[in-house]
């Protein structure tokens, strides 16, 4: 069976149905769009996963680019995780697999966005922990630079979506999902903003080492929050249905500038 819930949806949800969801949503062909879902959310789509990938990429066409997180977790440094006891971390920080783009899975970032980081074409970010995966002519662009050190700021690939006016789509899931509005925290100028330490195991001159570094402690609790005031005072937002998931389209550039002096403000 290849479906993305259980029957007793009003009706199957076809690739055809989703492409005609995007286009009135007002997703265009040739855009960059960066692409949070949940695909339980859209239905009883015929096809899963594979059947939204579709309706994207037909979506946006050959000259569209799509991009979505590809974030492994499961990589980072056992302190900042804190899932583990602290008497082990020295034998985890020993043993963790090195990140490797083609093979090391995502974590929690879904369905769709796991089967589009293997599809071919795609490329994904060298970030460890928070890279992001893009296919399509400005896919390189994205993806090429992603600094240890600046997961979601100015050396990510977030940075480059917003240079590209990049579109922000959220299908059945919060603005809580919308990553590039991490980008908005580096750029606020809030008080109490600090680092937290992070590591990862990297090839360093072909041999493993346990590399170390400060990132920005980022948090997404007022992301739903902030989306409302941006929607509410700039009209941007556009919001409808794609399959049976509630479904917003945002600009990535006004947003982050929009967040950013929010969180000013806010925080």
């Amino acid at each position: 069976m290849t479906s993305s819930s259980a029957p007793g949806s009003p009706g199957p949800v076809t690739t055809q149905r989703l492409v005609e969801d995007l286009h009135a949503l007002g997703v265009p062909q040739g855009a960059t769009v960066m692409v949070h879902t949940s695909l339980r959310s859209l239905g009883w789509v015929v096809g899963g996963a594979q059947a939204v990938l579709e309706a994207l990429r037909e979506t946006v066409g050959a000259e569209g680019t799509l991009v979505m997180p590809a974030q492994s977790w499961q990589l980072c440094d056992p302190a900042m995780l804190q899932q583990a006891p602290a008497a082990w971390w020295p034998t985890i920080r020993e043993n963790l697999p090195l990140y490797d783009p083609a093979t090391t899975p995502s974590q929690t970032m879904g369905a769709v966005a796991e089967l589009f980081r293997t599809t071919p074409g795609a490329l994904r970010s060298p970030h460890p922990h928070r890279s992001i995966a893009a296919a399509g002519p400005h896919a390189r662009r994205i993806t090429a630079r992603h600094r240890l050190d600046s997961p979601a700021g100015e050396e990510s690939p977030l940075s480059a979506l917003v240079d590209l006016d990049a579109q922000i789509l959220l299908l059945g899931v919060t603005a809580a999902k919308a990553t590039v509005l991490h980008l908005a925290e580096h750029r606020a100028s809030c008080p109490g903003q600090r680092t937290v330490p992070n590591g990862a195991a990297l090839l360093v001159d072909g041999r493993r080492e346990w590399v170390t570094w400060e990132e920005l402690d980022v948090h997404d609790e007022d992301f739903e929050e902030v989306a409302a005031a941006f929607a509410a005072d700039t009209g941007l937002v556009r919001t409808g249905h794609v399959g049976e998931a509630a479904a917003r389209l945002l600009p990535a550039r006004a947003l982050v500038a929009f967040a950013a002096a929010w969180f000013g403000r806010h925080r």
